[in-house]
């Protein structure tokens, strides 16, 4: 298991960590030399005897620890700084309910997480609604509930606003969220806080749409508010955004424009491969380096770093397709539909066998692929595995973010189940989806209803 790996890929090795490193950066999961693969006090393959595979499986006790962590790293910076949950990353109502309990608030994108978040016990007043489409229906939820802030993404945004909030008889707290045209050197997809994306109202255009939001009726407003992308290793680009956003505060207090908020967005990345993972402390301190002396209620949305270690993905080899003179195709029952971070991003996840004798053997390259009829379908070409054959087990580690919330029935798969692990205890949170339900919201319209079978003579 302490060998050094290296995964042969289309353009050359490179260094993937062992299965021993893997664990080791996950004191969460040991190795049983009975049971295998354990989560806490719970052993994996105890779940998926229990509940079968594709299933879906969460860490309380990961979640409640990466929760402390950032929560201890606000605390000793001594800002007035609130943490909001990105919901986006885990909508699960018993993710968000472990995270309220912590403390945290949450940051929603849709009417739908709004609801969420709502019913996980989290009250509007914790919740900031961000996103870049907020429909009339979403706003009007939002202002009617009495949401903490609105981040408002464009000047359009902001009038249609002042008019839902007008005319309802209220007053909609607003930060303009700003594009700072800052490469957070992410994956272009994930990127959000450069001049070409969709996200945010361009940093010179602030000033006077902070200005116009003191005119409009219906409109307090706050602050501002930034984001620039996910999975980001280095402080660098959070200090090169916030000193704009530090910049553009002191601009509007000498226009005299009061500013009470910024609000920091998230982004913090985690390490999936051999990523560095970006601390809670270093995040911390970005903030404070940048924005700890303009006298601002601060807040922050992480959404990532805190669920994406506390999930994993367990999958079951369907069958080995050997192919002459290459590596062999391992076929499992879990597929893009459930899993698209591999196919969207070409995303890593690290790849641990349930059974403890798979755990200590020896590894061989392997194209690891779901049965969905599209080439994409792949976990990845030429990893280096034990020799697995049909029936073994695996875990997709890190899968608690952008996870379970992105999966679909494409090719008329059915939701896996999803479970909770909390110490020596778990529990089906999901139940999997049965194949009849796929179609119970269908309706066929009556002049295609097949004709009744008639009886025989």
């Amino acid at each position: 298991m302490g060998k050094e790996i290296h995964t042969l890929t289309d353009a050359g090795a490179t260094l993937d960590p062992s299965p021993a490193e893997l664990m080791a950066r996950r004191p969460y999961l040991t190795a049983d030399p009975v049971c295998g693969l354990v989560l806490e006090d719970v052993p994996l393959n105890a779940i998926a005897d229990a509940e079968g595979t594709p299933v879906w499986v969460m860490s309380a006790g990961v979640l409640r620890e990466r929760a402390r962590r950032l929560l201890a790293a606000v605390k000793d910076s001594g800002l007035p700084l609130s943490v909001h949950f990105a919901v986006k990353s885990n909508d699960h109502l018993a993710v968000l309910r472990i995270l309220a309990l912590e403390g945290l608030g949450a940051d929603v994108v849709s009417g739908g997480e709004f609801a969420r978040a709502c019913r996980a016990g989290i009250s509007p007043r914790r919740v900031i609604f961000s996103g870049v489409g907020k429909t009339d229906s979403e706003l009007d939820a939002a202002l009617m509930a009495g949401v903490a802030q609105i981040n408002v993404e464009s000047a359009e945004e902001l009038e249609i606003l002042s008019s839902r909030a007008s005319n309802l008889g209220c007053s909609a707290g607003v930060a303009l969220r700003v594009n700072p045209d800052v490469d957070a050197g992410t994956h272009e997809k994930i990127t959000t806080g450069l001049a070409g994306n969709k996200f945010g109202i361009p940093y010179a255009e602030a000033l006077a749409l902070y200005r116009r939001a003191y005119e409009l009726p219906g409109i307090k407003p706050l602050g501002f508010a930034t984001h620039i992308g996910s999975q980001i290793s280095s402080p660098v680009p959070f200090r090169q955004a916030y000193a704009r956003i530090a910049s553009l505060v002191r601009d509007a207090r000498a226009a005299g424009l009061p500013v009470e908020i910024v609000d920091c967005g998230g982004g913090l990345g985690v390490s999936y491969r051999d990523e560095t993972e970006c601390s809670p402390d270093a995040f911390v301190g970005a903030i404070r380096r940048e924005l700890g002396d303009l006298d601002v209620q601060l807040a922050m949305e992480p959404g990532r770093w805190i669920s994406a270690p506390a999930g994993m993905l367990l999958s079951s080899v369907i069958l080995r397709k050997s192919v002459t003179g290459g590596a062999p195709f391992i076929v499992i029952d879990a597929a893009m539909n459930d899993l698209a971070r591999p196919s969207l991003y070409d995303a890593w996840h690290g790849l641990l066998p349930l059974a403890p004798h798979l755990l200590h053997a020896d590894i061989e390259p392997a194209h690891l692929v779901g049965p969905v009829c599209e080439s994409g379908d792949s976990f990845g070409r030429n990893r280096l595995l034990p020799h697995l054959s049909r029936g073994d087990r695996i875990a997709l580690l890190d899968c608690g973010a952008y996870g379970s919330v992105m999966s679909s029935t494409y090719n008329a798969r059915p939701f896996a189940a999803q479970v909770l692990v909390d110490g020596n205890r778990w529990s089906v949170i999901r139940p999997r989806q049965k194949v009849e339900e796929l179609w119970t919201t269908e309706q066929m319209p009556e002049w295609l209803m097949p004709e009744p079978a008639s009886e025989a003579g």
